[in-house]
């Protein structure tokens, strides 16, 4: 698809930059140049689509549309919300709120914090631009089966009285919710885009540099002998390593990239994708704020082993067919 993106980068470094190809240098200036004119793309034209249809599921209408649905349903029906509805960090702690104060389940509350930050318009852009429709489908497919499986167990283990006694006794002001014109869910749509690169150019080109060095140096024997598909322990550690650090989903996907290109197993780096995304330790601080230690860690700890079970399942089945 962006096969003439690609030879359009090359001449630029032949011709312009008056670099060999062959060279590390060069292999790296193609790499930085086609990975952000190529996700830029991408990114523009999957925002503009998934945020208008965003529009027609703002928070207020999500909450109303889960109160409906309880049980395995009610975990499912969150998970799929997650990815059209607006979530980062910095939102946990009131959409959190605003789910237990309406009485919707904590699993299934958790089912959607779950999926939502790792499922996103923009990171499956990229993951499209970067690793083909094949890829980006299933990433979509298991992060929901993620929040999903997430939901249902957090919820079995009845943790209620680990939520802080003040969130059951708030009562949060509804809002009503406005229906829009097609012209004011374009305008939305495109305000969307706008808003989303602002907020991401800077993770994007940081990832992207790194992707490119990555691309150009890293000793490809040595990250395929310890990252590779076959090192039983990669994906564990990956994940490890993952949840404490902070990004954003689009700074870590062209690294992503770059470390399947020199050997890494596939699930792995999607598995160390998840954890920064899904676990980020911003998060877990603000959600101290409305439940109590022992329910974060039962999150992160049931998170990450459903974030590391898929990592091993990429690496041993679906490599083979991507």
């Amino acid at each position: 698809m962006f096969n003439w993106l690609d030879n359009l980068i090359r001449l630029l470094v032949e011709n312009v930059f008056k670099v060999s190809m062959e060279t590390r240098l060069g292999s790296s200036i193609h790499f930085f140049f086609y990975d952000t004119i190529k996700i830029i793309i991408l990114l523009g034209i999957m925002i503009f689509a998934i945020s208008y249809i965003r529009s027609y599921f703002p928070v207020e209408r999500t909450k109303k549309i889960l109160e409906r649905f309880d049980g395995i349903i009610g975990n499912i029906m969150a998970s799929l919300l997650g990815i059209v509805t607006p979530f980062c960090s910095c939102s946990s702690v009131p959409l959190f709120i605003g789910f237990v104060e309406a009485g919707i389940p904590l699993g299934v509350t958790f089912s959607f914090l779950i999926t939502s930050p790792i499922v996103n318009e923009a990171a499956f852009a990229i993951l499209l631009a970067s690793f083909g429709v094949k890829v980006a489908v299933i990433y979509v497919i298991t992060g929901v089966i993620i929040g999903t499986l997430g939901g249902i167990i957090i919820g079995k283990f009845k943790m209620e009285n680990y939520v802080e006694e003040y969130v059951y006794k708030m009562q949060m002001k509804e809002t009503v919710i406005n229906e829009l014109t097609q012209k004011e869910r374009i305008n939305f749509a495109i305000d969307n885009i706008k808003d989303i690169v602002g907020r991401v150019w800077i993770f994007l080109i940081i990832g992207i540099g790194l992707g490119a060095l990555i691309h150009g140096w890293a000793p490809a024997e040595v990250l395929s002998k310890y990252a590779g598909p076959k090192n039983p322990f990669a994906v564990f550690v990956a994940v490890i390593c993952g949840i404490p650090l902070y990004s954003n989903a689009l700074g870590t996907i062209p690294i992503a990239e770059a470390l399947i290109n020199k050997g890494v197993g596939i699930g792995t780096a999607l598995a160390f994708m998840m954890a920064v995304t899904a676990l980020s330790l911003p998060e877990m601080i603000l959600l101290r704020k409305v439940i109590k230690p022992k329910l974060i860690a039962t999150f992160v700890v049931v998170t990450g082993i459903g974030i590391i079970i898929v990592g091993y399942l990429f690496n041993i089945f679906i490599t083979g067919i991507i």
